[in-house]
């Protein structure tokens, strides 16, 4: 650039410099002020002038200071600015000017801008024409020819934008464009960054240049965030530069949360020769969640901004079983595998009380985004009523089958479809299907685009019954068209049914890697709440905010298209779709520039077959004056001041009161703080006071510690005294014959309130079933399947096989109608009569059949439980034991006896030996109780054979 270097960005302000001859009057005609002296008539007049000597103006010298001070102070608001004018070549044919403008050139704009006039100017000297190219425009970009004044007007509207280059669509269009023009002289202005396209798009400068200038970029400052991952105790940011031999560097990243609020910073430290580097930001996970930006202190770019949605939060989950839990046996737990899936992806959650009453509230109280409920047939009414709430408010539900569920009552209400009761056998010896693999998933469900594995089988499952609507809610299914996943939106929320238990009883789906992406994008999906699960595989997301260049968030930019997320892809950056945030406030998805596996490279000088130049980028050294006029003026100010002071004769005053002022500081330095004498003398003996010992016993702790300080049986108060007689007196009888024949010593048993007693130190409990009883309540029957959750066992006993047989209908008896009220709330597996090989039948004594006062019922215990070797069932936790017996034999009758030992009630029909197989049979289920499975051991198979004379 010609002319002159010197510059004024507001020459407007020089007209102030024609005012200099005015200032210089008045201030010629302005005298120095008079000194002023205390009255002393000899000290004035020994220092008295003549009249003749004393001025009438202001000297020379000290105008001709103001006017100096007066034009620097104007001349500096004016802006000076020295811009030394750059020396290039001037071009002998038209200039084709292609600019990288992405998200790398943002921080040397200037500098890019600066260069491109330059050549600019050179083109228009030389009288050529002018094209001008941006590699991250789109097609509607006007590029010439032009004159010098357009051209600047064209780079003027071009601006860094947060995408990545497209060299491939840029330099079609620049070589359609100068296809008819006389092989230009290309300057290609490069931001330096490597990109998969260059290779090809380069190549076209053969055919259409005659000479190219190559204008590199230096990126080794550059440094991009890539990924982001809320991992279980902190959010983990992945980092990436350039390659070559760099030196160790370290960088601070700072979050920040919707309202662009500083959360937090970490160090983001590079190793030497390292080019990946991570950075964690510790933090509680409610404000890891928070983070929706991180960004690098002091970078200038839109590489150095990671955005986070829903997405990238760390969701909290909580976990619900309706199975026992034993944790010697951790892989029999229904939720097992469900926590090695989720741990890595999510915050667990595990409630601290077993009791379905104390848990649901607990844990919605907690604001999970996911809830699992893992074989859970039958809530109480309260807790499912707060479920569907949190449903409907916006939660997701996801539950998975199992036995409880397969024999619950079908009017469940947090089940997306209605299911047949029981459960369907695939394969084995009495079925006639095979085991069914999976099909894939259609498009409206939210694992489409997911490939399930070949191997995945299912061998057990519920069915849902046939619906106009059951296609529209399948989002799995088997290779036989049976729903194997189904779900619905339910208000804001969302409710996910897994028609198989989540262990590898009912299929080998929970060990395999669909079993976890599938369960991904179950927590996906609870961020996209209130959004309908859709009937396609794309969904629109108009913008919301988007990414400027520098790498900050701005309002969406005018061209921004609605993005459109089809299932199975990831979407990326491009003109019409910048990065940044699209959706609503509530619900944002965030467009990054980059994928985790983006690496940072160099862009190579091309090898053509036309002449190419490398050159530098114009280093304009604009140097800005308006400081450097201004501190003179204000230099020559103060000493314009000074020179006033020192005619008025202020320097001749003596300096007064010194002595006092110095004396003042010294006593207010030296005023001490100090604490009260008494206070310290306190703190003192409180501190050499011995401490007392706490005592933070409870008046109940008493009865618990009898409690578990010997073994007891327990029996539930139905609050009929005759009922409740015969069970302590049964319960005794029991406790003698334990004794007695066994080297078990219980005490004595005891009579529990479910209630307000603790049921867990008891192994077994009998409950004589009343019908004239009062009915318990749901906190009640809550506690008690609790306690049957956790491995206890509940024996309960109808005592109405002699009236059922009369009736030959022991189910429509009183009895059985008021056990069948108290189960319809609990969750109860499958049961069946004890098989003939049951542990029970031979934990001590060999059992064919269990009879008490009464005999014919039969024993009912949970299917598939302890030790059944016909069963093709899997023995599950607690040991194998079963946490629910029934019977209407009235064992209590039966074993009822008196202080000294001797029955209360004949049995009938009126035979000794029943009451001694009663007796056997009692001993029998308490040490099943106490030992498990144990007799289900090959081990012991041999003796057992001798004893039974096989």
């Amino acid at each position: 650039m010609s002319g002159f270097p010197l510059s004024f960005t507001a020459p407007y302000l020089l007209i102030g410099l024609a005012a200099l001859p005015v200032i210089w009057w008045l201030l010629r005609i302005t005298p120095p002020r008079p000194v002023r002296e205390v009255f002393a008539p000899l000290a004035i007049l020994a220092r008295l002038s003549s009249p003749e000597n004393t001025p009438s103006k202001s000297p020379w010298w000290l105008t001709l200071l103001r006017l100096i001070i007066a034009g620097l102070v104007i001349l500096g608001l004016a802006n000076p600015v020295w811009n030394p004018p750059a020396q290039s070549a001037i071009v002998e044919k038209p200039l084709a000017l292609i600019i990288d403008n992405g998200w790398g050139s943002a921080s040397d704009w200037p500098l890019r801008v600066d260069t491109a006039e330059s050549l600019i100017a050179e083109a228009e000297e030389a009288e050529q024409p002018i094209y001008l190219f941006a590699t991250a425009e789109n097609a509607e970009q006007a590029f010439g020819p032009f004159d010098g004044e357009a051209a600047r007007k064209a780079l003027a509207l071009i601006k860094p934008r947060a995408v990545s280059v497209e060299r491939d669509f840029a330099f079609a269009r620049v070589e359609a464009a100068l296809e008819k023009a006389d092989h230009p002289h290309i300057a290609y202005l490069t931001d330096g960054i490597k990109t998969a396209d260059d290779t090809q798009a380069l190549a076209s400068l053969n055919k259409i240049a005659g000479s190219v200038d190559w204008y590199p970029s230096d990126i080794a400052s550059l440094v991009i965030l890539n990924h982001a991952e809320n991992t279980n105790d902190a959010l983990r940011i992945t980092a990436n530069r350039a390659s070559g031999n760099r030196q160790a560097e370290q960088l601070a990243l700072i979050a920040y949360d919707q309202k662009n609020r500083s959360l937090g910073r970490s160090d983001l430290q590079f190793a030497p020769n390292e080019t990946t580097a991570t950075a964690d930001f510790y933090a509680p996970v409610e404000m890891r969640n928070d983070v929706t930006m991180l960004h690098i202190e002091d970078a200038s770019h839109a590489g150095a901004t990671y955005l986070l949605d829903a997405a990238n939060q760390r969701r909290r989950v909580a976990l619900l079983s309706g199975g026992s839990t034993d944790m010697s046996q951790p892989l029999l737990s229904p939720l097992y595998y469900i926590n090695k899936a989720l741990e890595p992806y999510a915050d667990l959650l595990n409630p601290n009380a077993a009791d379905l009453l104390e848990a649901v509230p607990e844990l919605i109280a907690q604001k999970p985004a996911v809830i699992i409920m893992a074989d859970i047939g039958k809530l109480p009414a309260s807790a499912e009523e707060q479920i569907s709430e949190w449903v409907e408010n916006g939660g997701t539900l996801l539950r998975f089958a199992g036995s409880k569920l397969a024999n619950a009552e079908t009017d469940d209400t947090l089940l997306p479809v209605l299911l047949r009761r029981g459960e369907r056998s695939l394969g084995g010896a009495l079925s006639w299907t095979e085991p069914q693999h999976l099909q894939d998933f259609p498009k409206n469900s939210p694992f489409a685009g997911l490939k399930p594995l070949g191997d995945v089988t299912v061998k057990r499952q519920v069915i849902a019954e046939p619906s106009p609507d059951l296609f529209d809610k399948t989002y799995a299914s088997l290779s036989d068209g049976t729903p194997l996943v189904t779900g619905e939106q339910r208000g804001s929320g969302n409710l996910i049914f897994f028609h198989i238990a989540p262990d590898t009883s009912w299929s080998n789906l929970s060990i395999s890697g669909t079993f976890v992406d599938m369960l991904r994008r179950t927590l996906a999906l609870s961020r996209q709440t209130g959004a309908p699960n859709g009937s396609s595989d794309t969904t629109s997301w108009p913008p919301f905010l988007s990414l400027a260049a520098d790498g900050t968030l701005m309002p969406a930019a005018k061209q921004a298209l609605p993005l459109q997320i089809t299932a199975g892809e990831t979407p990326r950056a491009t003109y019409q779709t910048p990065a940044g945030f699209y959706g609503t406030q509530d619900n944002l998805f965030a467009l990054n520039l980059f994928d985790k596996d983006m690496k940072l490279e160099a862009l190579e000088k091309p090898e053509l077959t036309v002449p190419v130049t490398v050159k530098d980028y114009l280093k304009r050294t604009s140097l800005p004056l308006r400081g450097f006029m201004l501190s003179a003026a204000a230099l020559l100010l103060a000493l314009d001041s000074a020179l006033l002071l020192y005619l008025s004769g202020v320097f001749n005053k003596r300096r007064r009161h010194l002595l006092k002022a110095l004396i003042l500081i010294g006593v207010l330095m030296n005023v001490a703080h100090f604490t009260p004498v008494s206070e310290a003398l306190a703190q003192e003996q409180e501190a050499q006071q011995e401490p007392k010992p706490h005592d933070d016993s409870k008046p109940e702790d008493a009865a618990i510690i009898a409690s578990v300080s010997q073994t007891r049986l327990a029996y539930i108060v139905t609050g009929k005294p005759e009922t409740d007689d015969i069970s302590k007196a049964g319960l005794r009888g029991l406790t003698f014959a334990l004794a007695d024949r066994t080297t078990m010593e219980p005490d004595d048993a005891i009579g529990l309130d479910p209630e307000k007693d603790i049921m867990a130190f008891y192994p077994l409990i009998y409950w004589p079933v009343e019908a004239d009883a009062p009915m318990p309540s749901e906190e009640a029957i809550a506690r008690v399947s609790a306690y049957m959750q956790q491995g206890g066992t509940v024996l309960f006993d109808t005592r109405d096989q002699l009236t059922a047989s009369s009736q030959f209908d022991n189910a429509a008896s009183a009895n059985n109608l008021r056990l069948r009220a108290i189960l319809n709330q609990m969750n109860v597996p499958a049961l069946e009569p004890v098989p003939e090989n049951h542990v029970i039948s031979k934990t001590f004594y060999i059992m064919p059949e269990f009879p008490g006062r009464f005999s014919g019922s039969p024993l009912w215990v949970e299917a598939g439980k302890a030790g059944n070797e016909d069963s093709n069932r899997p023995v599950n936790a607690g040991d194998g034991v079963s946490s629910i017996l029934i019977t209407a034999n009235d064992f209590a009758g039966a074993w009822a006896v008196n202080e000294q030992g001797e029955p209360l009630f004949p049995t009938i029909p009126n035979d000794p030996m029943q009451r001694i197989y009663a007796l056997r049979g009692g001993i029998n289920i308490v040490m099943y109780m106490l030992t498990g499975n144990y007799k289900s051991d090959q081990v012991h198979v041999p003796a057992l054979l001798e004893r039974l004379g096989n």
